[in-house]
Order: structure tokens, then C-alpha cells, then sequence
């Protein structure tokens, strides 16, 4: 379980520290020929208006050890990294693609360790 917990954590820890940095700062996300317009500062504020308290939920049970609770919670955090990997894929943000789908593989995979064992 430590493994579970400290990997899902980190996962936790990197999308809500990854919505604040594209909040404050969204050219992040943006290939350097790209401007930031209103839309992609709606974005951005978006992104961390779902990801943060989901990352904070996420920290919460993972803390309490809520293993019934978590184990869905994970299929939700993990279906939300599917989305937000599918967006980098298509704008060709390799930094988005790859590291939410690797947060979707962990909260998902995890999810099933869950309910397996």
C-alpha cells in the first residue's frame, strides 16, 4: 500500500501543482509562436478550477487511507488524465500528453489493484 499511496500522491501533487503554474503563467502550455489569448487564460483558470480540488481530494484519502472511497475516485481521476493527455495529443503538447497519461495509468491501474485485493 505504500507504493499505491506514494505513487497516486505524486500524481496528486504534480496535476494540482501543474494547474497552478498553467494559471499563473499559461504560456506553458503553448508552443513559443503561440500568443496567450483570453480563451487560453479561460482554459488554464478552467484546468485548475477542476484539477486542484480533485488533487486535494485525491491527497485527502490517500492520507486517511479511505480505500473503499478511493478506489472510484480513482477511475475518475484517472478518466480525467485520459482527457487531459487526448488534448495534449492533439495539440501537441508532449509534456501534457505523456505526463497525464502517465497519471491516468497510475490512478487507473491502481483503482484496479483496489478492487482486486
Amino acid at each position: 500500500m505504500y507504493v499505491l499511496t506514494a505513487v497516486n500522491a505524486l500524481a496528486a501533487l504534480l496535476s494540482g501543482a501543474s494547474s497552478i503554474a498553467g494559471a499563473v503563467r499559461p504560456s506553458l502550455g503553448l508552443t513559443t509562436s503561440e500568443p496567450v489569448t483570453s480563451g487560453m487564460l479561460l482554459y488554464a483558470r478552467a484546468y485548475t478550477a477542476r484539477a486542484l480540488p480533485l488533487s486535494v481530494v485525491a491527497l485527502v484519502l490517500l492520507a486517511r487511507q479511505e480505500w473503499t472511497v478511493l478506489a472510484p475516485f480513482l477511475i475518475v481521476l484517472g478518466l480525467a488524465q485520459v482527457g487531459d493527455s487526448v488534448l495534449g495529443a492533439q495539440r501537441r503538447n508532449v509534456g501534457q500528453a505523456v505526463g497525464a497519461g502517465v497519471g491516468a495509468v497510475i490512478h487507473l491501474v491502481s483503482a484496479v489493484w483496489l478492487y482486486t485485493h
